[in-house]
């Protein structure tokens, strides 16, 4: 009889599904977080917030409140990965493919690749934070003890 313990099974369904759910949490939280730091400044909404490049950097207490929320959003992430990825080794994976996703939306939003360094650097740091905190919460709950019932023990 083979066993079927972490057994898994190629369904690209579930895959495009989870790839989805995790770019809905990630723009969802984002956009959660951002109005937080909206709220702190006053200032007004905008999807510059979320895509343009410019508005990231270490000169206004704006670029950095979004900095700290795109930080902040890794975190939230990383707890996406744990409650519907819930697979250490693929918790790079999905984190690198949402970012990849975010980039690609902020090229098209802005009409060219993003060339600031903060950008880059918020983003490389945010990946890095959000894959590895979703592998640490994944592999607690992989590795925690599978309770065996005997049954009632009998002295032989």
């Amino acid at each position: 009889m083979a066993s079927n313990f972490r057994s898994y099974i190629w369904d690209p369904v579930l895959i495009i599904c989870q790839i989805v759910l995790m770019q809905c949490i990630y723009y969802s939280f984002l956009g959660l977080w951002l109005a937080g730091v909206d709220s702190l400044v006053h200032s007004s909404r905008s999807l510059d917030q979320i895509f343009s490049y410019e508005i990231l950097g270490f000169a206004t207490i704006l670029g950095r409140l979004s900095m700290m929320a795109f930080v902040l959003n890794s975190l939230t992430c990383a707890l996406g990965l744990w409650f519907f990825i819930r697979r250490g080794k693929q918790c790079l994976d999905f984190t690198v493919t949402v970012h990849f996703f975010h980039m690609i939306g902020c090229w098209i939003y802005n009409a060219h690749l993003p060339s600031t360094l903060s950008w880059w650097l918020v983003n490389v740091a945010c990946m890095a934070l959000m894959a590895v905190i979703g592998e640490y919460l994944c592999m607690q709950t992989e590795l925690r003890a599978i309770p065996v019932n005997s049954g009632p023990k009998s002295n032989l």
